[in-house]
């Protein structure tokens, strides 16, 4: 059996005074965290966490106490937690469907000093199989979340050398 890794880093390192606290809940269950001064710097060796099962007492006290800041993350958790029955105890939190990215936007759009945040992510695998390896940048801003895989970077040179030279050479 092979077994696929995604080592991811974050960069810059996330002022914690830009984030939320289910901002640092969610990031701290997606990635591992270090603290770099006044910020938090996020990876993960063996790659981001998007299956999240996190107390329900916990999120609903991090959403209250993030109240009044401007989060497309809150709300998405807070329509998880309306579903949950009042007696649960752990609320699953899928974003295989909805990356991570998004609460890193929401963090960039009210920062006073981030203008961006970047990903990349390598792809191993612990068998040279051909599916297994590559990787991807992405970057996330105010208005947009953008990336490239290496194969979408192989298809950009494909197609640069298929292109006829300029100027005839």
């Amino acid at each position: 059996m092979a077994d696929y890794f995604s080592p991811t880093v974050i960069q810059p390192s996330i002022p914690v005074a830009d984030m939320t606290p289910l901002d640092r809940l969610l990031l701290g269950a997606i990635f591992d965290a270090e603290p770099d001064g006044d910020a938090l710097y996020f990876h993960s060796s063996s790659g981001p966490n998007d299956m999240l099962q996190l107390s329900a007492v916990e999120l609903r006290a991090v959403i209250t106490a993030s109240a009044g800041m401007e989060s497309s993350t809150a709300t998405y958790v807070a329509e998880r937690l309306a579903v949950a029955a009042d007696d649960t105890a752990e609320i699953e939190i899928d974003l295989s469907a909805r990356s991570w990215a998004f609460i890193f936007q929401d963090i960039v759009r009210r920062s006073p000093t981030l203008e961006h945040v970047t990903a990349v992510t390598s792809f191993t695998c612990s068998k040279m199989r051909p599916d297994g390896f590559g990787g991807m940048a992405m970057l996330v801003t105010a208005d947009a979340i953008t990336g490239k895989s290496t194969q979408d970077i192989i298809g950009d040179l494909l197609d640069q050398a298929a292109r006829p030279p300029e100027n005839g050479r």
